[in-house]
């Protein structure tokens, strides 16, 4: 079946684009969620009668969206699940969970979606990215715990593994500058010889 797209979607192609889909996936979401018109003579006299404004409401949803993409810069969320002694968690942690959390943080977007590959199972840290418009992306870090407080002492532990690496580095670079001045000494006091 042939589609005229109404929005730009990922691995199929960008507004006014004539794609052939299948039947069930144009059915069942691109005509309810109106992001696509059959292909025909009065489809294509439509979009180009509506092209300029359907391009005003994409920009401006990209706008908000790059808006709140600023917002969650840098955010870190932190999930509570029940796990076992290993770090097993009872259950995953989904990609609704993920959205769910983001707006407990009051950050809320038409469009959301969090892109996590696979159900998270175990304790830990993770990031994944959440699409907020067909053309920004976002990443998101999020830790699961136990608890808040043990997701706090995580967070901690790892900013202060973080300060240790920083200053091994320092400390790296602080004893490498004496070896290579005493070495341009040396080059310097056997060319002058």
């Amino acid at each position: 079946m042939e589609v005229i797209l109404l929005e730009r979607i990922d691995r199929l192609g960008q507004m006014g684009d004539v794609v052939s889909v299948k039947a069930g996936f144009a059915r069942n979401y691109l005509f309810p969620q109106k992001k696509a018109l059959r292909s025909n003579k009065e489809s294509k006299a439509f979009f180009e009668s509506q092209r300029a404004e359907l391009e005003a409401t994409n920009a401006k949803r990209r706008g908000e969206a790059e808006v709140v993409a600023k917002k969650m810069d840098g955010i870190k969320l932190i999930i509570v699940r029940q796990a076992g002694e290993g770090g097993q968690l009872y259950g995953s942690v989904t990609a609704r969970d993920v959205a769910d959390a983001l707006k407990a943080q009051s950050i809320t977007t038409e469009g959301l979606t969090v892109l996590l590959n696979a159900p998270v199972k175990n304790l830990g840290t993770f990031k994944t990215a959440v699409r907020l418009h067909a053309d920004v992306k976002v990443d998101v870090e999020f830790t699961v715990a136990r608890s808040m407080e043990e997701a706090h002492m995580n967070l901690a532990k790892a900013a202060e593994l973080l300060e240790r690496a920083e200053d091994a580095a320092q400390l790296t670079a602080a004893e490498e500058a004496p070896a290579d001045e005493a070495a341009g000494e040396a080059e310097a006091a056997e060319a002058n010889a």
